[in-house]
């Protein structure tokens, strides 16, 4: 089992002849995700890595069975990809795009509402369930098939977990980064609700940083849920000044409860299992998985 993408998601990138498309669906393609094309306005009808280009969203549904996305558009028009791709009936939208006016995501975010698909992102590497499917940015190789689950907001610790519980002896099962930008599609809690009910996923990694209110209703939640699963948590910017925005958009500490001390003793409270290094985020699964 698995969330959001398997081997049998049908996937199709959004600025695909692009220099960033064309790099990351030829990575993607090689670690063998079902990539069934692509979508750049104007060159529909012509193929790219040896894929057929779509003019439009709806056109890659139609004709290709699309049902997932990944989007490298630039900043000004990427808002507009995700309402194309919720409205052409894409289940799931992962954009990778950094750097997209808060306006723009605030009109997008309000739009895939009642609509039936989910985002993740934007900025951020995107979703793996090892030896399925890549869809995103990160390292494929780093990644092995097991039964821990990822959530995260950043990138690179994604990775650096991944690593880390690979050498120890385990694998995963599907590691999401969720973004780090002040509105995002899908949450900390919604990420770890979907590894919760999946049954192939024993232990999840919870990774995140300083600002905002996410990780303390992730906690808040599984603590309500009974704490099913155990958790491992991680929380980045325990040295960020106050009022400074670190790295990224939504990592700025604004009140008491966004500092990494104040995430990390609610997560105590609520029985997750707090390290206080990214170095220690593999032992700490190993001891608790046995």
């Amino acid at each position: 089992m698995s969330v959001l993408v398997n081997k049998d998601s049908k996937i199709i990138v959004q600025g695909f002849t692009g220099s960033e498309g064309t790099f990351h669906a030829s990575q993607m393609i090689e670690y063998g995700t079902n990539v069934v094309g692509g979508v750049t306005p104007g060159k529909g009808g012509t193929t790219h890595l040896e894929r057929p280009v779509f003019n439009t969203v709806k056109d890659a549904v139609e004709q290709a069975g699309a049902d997932t996305t990944i989007i490298f558009v630039p900043p000004a028009f990427a808002a507009d990809a995700i309402m194309e791709a919720a409205e052409a009936g894409i289940k799931v939208i992962i954009t990778i795009t950094e750097g997209i006016p808060v306006a723009d995501m605030i009109k997008a975010y309000q739009y895939i509402q009642g609509k039936d698909c989910r985002l993740i992102g934007p900025n951020c590497p995107g979703v793996i369930t090892p030896g399925e499917a890549k869809v995103g940015i990160m390292p494929g190789f780093v990644f092995k098939k097991g039964t821990v689950g990822i959530v995260s907001k950043s990138g690179t610790l994604t990775y650096e977990a991944a690593d880390q519980v690979v050498k120890q002896g385990m694998g995963i099962t599907t590691a999401i980064g969720i973004g780090g930008d002040p509105i995002i599609g899908t949450t900390t809690k919604e990420a770890v609700e979907l590894l919760m009910n999946d049954p192939d996923t024993k232990c999840i990694v919870m990774i995140g940083e300083i600002g905002g209110q996410l990780e303390a209703d992730a906690a808040k939640w599984i603590k309500a849920d009974g704490n099913r699963k155990p958790v491992v948590g991680f929380i980045a910017g325990e040295t960020a000044p106050k009022g400074r925005t670190m790295g990224h958009a939504g990592a700025i500490v604004g009140g008491a409860d966004d500092t990494a001390e104040a995430k990390k003793r609610i997560m105590k409270e609520c029985g997750i299992h707090v390290v206080d290094s990214p170095a220690e985020i593999g032992k700490k699964v190993k001891e608790i998985m046995g």
